[in-house]
């Protein structure tokens, strides 16, 4: 793997990587169901997982032979793999290893040895890792281990690519508002507005993916139910996502984010998922882009607060 430095990223720096993936909570996908599958079979091992290290938790984006979507992070063996970002951490008996031989969780699934890979960014930033897990003390082979590493770049590329595409959708829907080409001839501030539904995952669980879908065009509804379409409003929900891009005009916007933070409000005490906003203003000679980093940044802190 590539050699990333250990200290490069500051924890706050690390989850700001990780939240930019917009991955955490989301929706079962086929393949890195495939990617758990290769690795317990070619490391021959009952279970496997892609994991993600997200503040005060760990989170399963894809698992084989283990229930549960989490842990809490200070019994995750993969938040020990991170700080090693260009490292496999593989230890062959859990119960040999201080750190671990009293861990609630590992006891419980009665695991004795653990490999995992880190998953890191192309900018160094450990998020999570792909690994596997077995009932008896043992050690992978260098081609096991080697195939593991190949696994988490895998995992990675599928994740960063995801994450551009996302990106190439929200540039379209910044372009596209006629708030955001009036503000950059005129100066004509505006403000871009990001709410997004936190778990999906649980709440498909929950509903079955076409309840989810209905909640979310319900959603969809009450939230342009807010917007001053006279005024140039408009909101978007990114595909596959529970997450909704709205630009707004400048004038009576804070009226209209409060009627956004209440519908958010209603919408966490029914589903109950909270949904987060993160909002921020632009105006003429700053790019869309750097608005709508800032209203990211904004929503990282709500997640923040979250926890």
């Amino acid at each position: 793997m590539t050699d990333h430095a250990s200290t490069a990223f500051t924890e706050s720096e690390r989850q700001q990587a990780l939240d930019a993936l917009h991955v955490v909570g989301s929706l079962p996908e086929p393949a890195y169901d495939d990617i758990v599958k290769v690795a317990a079979a070619v490391c021959g091992t009952p279970m496997a997982l892609v994991t993600l290290i997200d503040r005060d938790r760990q989170w399963f984006k894809a698992r084989i032979g283990v229930d549960g979507s989490e842990t809490d992070r200070d019994v995750a063996v993969c938040d020990h793999a991170i700080r090693q970002p260009d490292q496999l951490l593989e230890v062959g008996d859990l119960k040999q290893d201080t750190r671990f031989v009293d861990n609630p969780v590992l006891n419980e699934m009665g695991a004795r040895f653990y490999a995992g890979i880190p998953l890191v960014t192309r900018e160094g930033a450990a998020v999570g890792s792909v690994c596997v897990v077995d009932l008896a003390p043992r050690s992978l082979s260098q081609e096991q281990r080697e195939a593991l590493q190949a696994l988490a770049r895998l995992t990675m590329t599928l994740m960063e690519a995801r994450s551009r595409e996302r990106e190439q959708e929200v540039a379209t829907i910044l372009e596209q508002s006629p708030l955001v080409d009036a503000g950059e001839v005129s100066g004509t501030a505006w403000t871009v507005v990001i709410l997004e539904l936190q778990d999906l995952a649980g709440l498909a669980g929950q509903l079955g993916e076409r309840g989810l879908e209905r909640q979310l065009q319900q959603l969809d509804a009450a939230l342009e139910q807010c917007l001053d379409v006279a005024r140039g409003d408009s909101i978007n929900r990114v595909t596959g996502s529970g997450e909704f891009i709205a630009v707004l005009g400048s004038d009576h916007a804070g009226q209209t984010l409060a009627a956004l933070q209440a519908v958010a409000d209603e919408a966490c005490a029914r589903l109950p998922r909270p949904l987060l906003l993160g909002a921020a203003g632009g105006s003429s000679g700053e790019s869309t882009t750097a608005v709508f980093l800032r209203a990211d940044q904004a929503l990282s802190a709500r997640k923040d607060a979250l926890r």
